[in-house]
């Protein structure tokens, strides 16, 4: 209605404007026959004077005439540059906006329906465009979200060698920070030279290509799983590659520790199965009527008959520790009287090799945990330390506390350990030298029992050993605290 209203003003003023313009040169062109009248009606003399008169008189008219009718164009210029032009600048302002990535903008300009179906048009591909922004942007988040937990690394790199993207695992995994990386050469990276080389493959034949490579970070060999692609964009434009790394080590070990297991576990089951059935078929073919030899062979049988009851309890109970939903009875424990019928069971194989305890215990520890199954964790540590110590030597158990646990220490002055196998004596069947060998007479799981059972506890245990000076074991049990 406003517009309308508008409309109408100025077509007013159009016609008003013209209405004076015309009036004006019907006044000029009627001057001369009004000027005779004027002469003759009123008897006077029509002298040169009175003619230059009514000439400034009517130039006087014509004036303001023509001085009104410029006011009024004026006006009306006005009143349409207010109407077309600023609705116009308006719509272009925002479209400006609009090509900046301003989606917020909007048009506001009134004017003539095609102003206004322009304004319309502006308004509703603005709203479309931050729509479409808001998408991409949440679309971004996902990839990122998704880029960055995915629980492999990811790298991308462009064309020119250049590292475009990279998530958090790949810098951790290779210890390096984000500005060290984004917008660097990959070959600036000091990646290692197996991880370069896969790379390189794929920007050479731009083909996908799958590899499992070994790296050796920090003295430590990893495994990986390597992935790489081309990135295609529109048109197959060639945009760069994406490698993504999956780490496999974990994978790799166990699939060693499962092949040991079954190669180390058939091996100790056929040892004694073997010696029991050579010596039964012995005394069989008439070895029995020699008394001396009968019961020789009678008490190897029973040995080997004893050390396969041993290996197959110890793979029960490993399975049965193993087992998903494992739960110890927690109850106040004394960790002294746990110690104390440790080294009752521990004590004939000690008088055997002459050695001796050493007990450090300024007072005893309460620990929420299974007495047994502690009795259990700290046998097989102080036979281990018995059974791999020369004669004559100290076997030291020490009892502590700090804020959260209850410490047992287990010291002997045996073989000791190389630090390099210290990570995987908790292992399986695990024996890192000649003299942990089978003769020994464990089944290879005690320590592997042990460490699950601490576990279970919601424990820690660390060993720490110099080869030729002995093994030192440290347990430590959650502290029980009274309410």
């Amino acid at each position: 209605m406003k517009t309308y209203s508008n409309r109408l003003f100025i077509i007013f003023i159009l016609l008003t404007g013209s209405i004076i313009a015309v009036l004006g040169i019907v006044i000029g062109q009627l001057f001369p026959f009004y000027m005779e009248t004027y002469f003759l009606r009123n008897d006077i003399q029509y002298t040169t004077d009175n003619m230059e008169h009514l000439k400034s008189q009517l130039a006087f008219v014509l004036a303001i005439f023509l001085t009104f009718a410029f006011i009024l164009i004026g006006y009306i210029g006005h009143r349409m540059i207010k109407e077309l032009l600023n609705p116009i600048e308006n719509v272009t302002l925002t479209a400006r906006e609009l090509i900046k990535g301003n989606y917020r903008a909007r048009a506001f300009a009134d004017g003539p329906p095609t102003i206004i179906e322009l304004r319309n048009s502006i308004n509703i591909l603005a709203r479309n465009l931050q729509e479409i922004e808001k998408m991409r942007e949440i679309e971004d988040e996902r990839l990122k979200t998704l880029i960055e937990n995915m629980g492999s690394a990811l790298i991308m790199i462009d064309r020119e060698g250049t590292v475009s993207i990279v998530n958090g695992q790949f810098l951790e995994e290779f210890n390096l920070s984000i500005n060290d990386v984004k917008g660097k050469n990959f070959l600036t990276l000091e990646l290692p030279n197996e991880l370069e080389k896969f790379i390189d493959h794929v920007f050479l034949t731009e083909l996908p290509y799958r590899k499992q490579i070994a790296i050796e970070l920090d003295d430590e060999m990893i495994y990986e799983q390597v992935y790489g692609a081309p990135v295609v964009g529109e048109h197959g434009r060639w945009l760069g590659i994406v490698i993504v790394m999956h780490d496999i080590t974990e994978l790799i070990r166990l699939e060693k520790i499962r092949k040991d297991f079954v190669a180390i576990v058939s091996h100790e089951l056929r040892t004694p199965i073997t010696s029991i059935k050579g010596f039964s078929e012995t005394l069989l073919d008439g070895a029995f009527k020699d008394e001396k030899m009968l019961l020789s062979f009678l008490d190897i049988i029973y040995q080997e008959s004893n050390r396969l009851q041993m290996l197959i309890q110890d793979l029960l109970d490993l399975s049965k520790i193993e087992q998903q939903g494992y739960t110890v009875q927690f109850v106040p424990t004394s960790l002294q009287e746990v110690l104390i019928r440790a080294v009752e069971v521990t004590s004939p194989r000690l008088d055997e090799k002459n050695m001796q305890f050493d007990v450090d215990i300024v007072r005893d520890v309460y620990v929420m945990g299974d007495a047994n199954r502690l009795i259990q964790v700290f046998t097989n540590l102080i036979a281990n330390s018995i059974t791999y110590s020369p004669e004559n030597t100290v076997v030291t158990l020490r009892i502590k506390e700090n804020e959260n646990y209850g410490i047992v220490e287990v010291e002997d002055q045996g073989i000791g350990i190389e630090k390099s196998e210290i990570p995987r004596i908790f292992e399986r069947f695990y024996r890192g030298d000649k003299a942990r060998s089978r003769n020994s007479g464990g089944t290879g799981l005690g320590l592997a029992i042990v460490k699950h059972l601490v576990e279970a506890h919601h424990g820690k245990i660390s060993v720490e050993s110099t080869v030729g000076k002995g093994t030192c074991v440290r347990v430590m049990i959650p502290i029980y605290r009274e309410n």
